[in-house]
C-alpha cells in the first residue's frame, strides 16, 4: 500500500471511485464534477490517494479553508482492508500540523461511514436538514503521531 499526495492527474480515478460508492451515493451524480476537485488540491487544501500495485483504490481530501473533510472514499471492492484508516490518519496528521482549529465533516446517517467516524473518536455534533450527521474532531489525536 502506498499513500501519497494526490495530483491533478489522479482526479479521473478518484471521481470513478466516488461515483462507484454504493451506500453514500450522490443524490445527483452531476453535483460533483471532476473539475470540482482541482481547487481543493491546488488552493483550498490537500488530498491523498492510496494505491495498491499501482492502482488508485482510495482517496481523501481536506478543505483547509473551511476546516472540513471534503471527501474520503475507498473503492467498494477494497473496503475493510485498512485503506480508509490509513488515508484518515494521513489527512489528520497533515491537518493538525497546519492548524489547531477543529475539523468538521458530514456523512449520511446509519451508514458504514458513520460507523467509521464513530470508531475513530469523532464527536457527533448534530444533524443537517438533509439528515446527514455532522462530526467534529476538536483536538489533535495523539495516537496518530506516535
Amino acid at each position: 500500500m502506498l499513500i501519497r499526495e494526490a495530483e491533478i492527474t489522479d482526479i479521473p480515478a478518484m471521481h470513478r471511485i466516488r461515483l462507484a460508492e454504493k451506500e453514500n451515493k450522490l443524490s445527483n451524480p452531476l453535483a460533483v464534477q471532476e473539475g470540482d476537485y482541482i481547487p481543493f488540491l491546488t488552493e483550498k487544501g490537500k488530498g491523498w490517494i492510496c494505491e495498491l500495485d499501482g492502482v488508485l483504490v482510495g482517496f481523501a481530501i481536506i478543505d483547509l479553508t473551511k476546516q472540513d473533510v471534503w471527501t474520503l472514499f475507498v473503492a467498494p471492492d477494497m473496503e475493510g482492508k485498512g485503506l480508509g484508516s490509513a488515508l484518515h490518519n494521513q489527512m489528520l496528521r497533515w491537518y493538525f500540523t497546519q492548524t489547531s482549529a477543529p475539523l468538521h465533516l458530514g456523512t449520511e446517517a446509519s451508514t458504514k461511514a458513520e460507523r467509521f467516524y464513530n470508531n475513530r473518536f469523532w464527536e457527533k455534533t448534530g444533524t443537517k436538514p438533509n439528515g446527514d450527521i455532522t462530526f467534529i474532531m476538536s483536538q489533535k489525536p495523539l495516537h496518530l503521531f506516535s
